[in-house]
């Protein structure tokens, strides 16, 4: 493949420099096929919204991930930890702590493992996706897969970052 900035039969020029006048001639499959300015221009942006949704993804299970910490945190209140400073209500001093042991580390159960997994596959699947369209050179579907890259980026990771430089979720107030 060559690199390219063709937009009405974007695959063509691949038809052509094969033998056998059969091979697929579309983007990613036969049916895909560019035969208009508007289908190109449809896809260009399919191909912005999809980039754009593997970082809703990312941004999905880094919330999941954050959801079942704040659950282990909550089912396990009074542990000494630097990682709940903040989080929990401090007591005063006529209270007396819990316990002062650390907290036990946290490990998913199978249920909690599983839907992190499916968020992972779902991403390399989404991102596998986006590198076959890269892998055309086409000059406006990589330049859309940039858009995408950009404005999925500047929606879905846009955190507080503390003076610690650990980012703080947006939803940390709602979790």
């Amino acid at each position: 493949m060559l690199w390219n900035w063709n937009t009405v039969d974007s695959c063509e020029h691949i038809r052509r420099s094969r033998l056998q006048p059969t091979d697929i001639t579309g983007f990613i499959s036969e049916s895909w096929r560019i035969n208009s300015s508007g289908i190109f221009a449809a896809s260009c942006l399919g191909v912005i919204l999809l980039v754009m949704s593997l970082e809703f993804l990312c941004r999905m299970a880094k919330i999941y991930n954050s959801y079942l910490l704040s659950q282990h945190q909550l089912a396990h209140p009074g542990h000494s930890s630097s990682e709940t400073k903040g989080l929990l209500p401090s007591t005063s001093c006529d209270q007396v702590p819990l316990t002062n042991s650390p907290r036990p580390p946290f490990r998913p159960n199978m249920k909690q493992q599983a839907a992190r997994a499916t968020f992972h596959m779902l991403q390399f699947a989404v991102a596998y996706f986006v590198m076959l369209l890269a892998m055309y050179y086409n000059g406006f579907i990589l330049l859309s897969i940039c858009i995408g890259a950009w404005f999925g980026s500047f929606v879905f990771s846009w955190e507080t970052i503390t003076l610690s430089g650990a980012p703080e979720e947006a939803t940390l107030c709602c979790g």
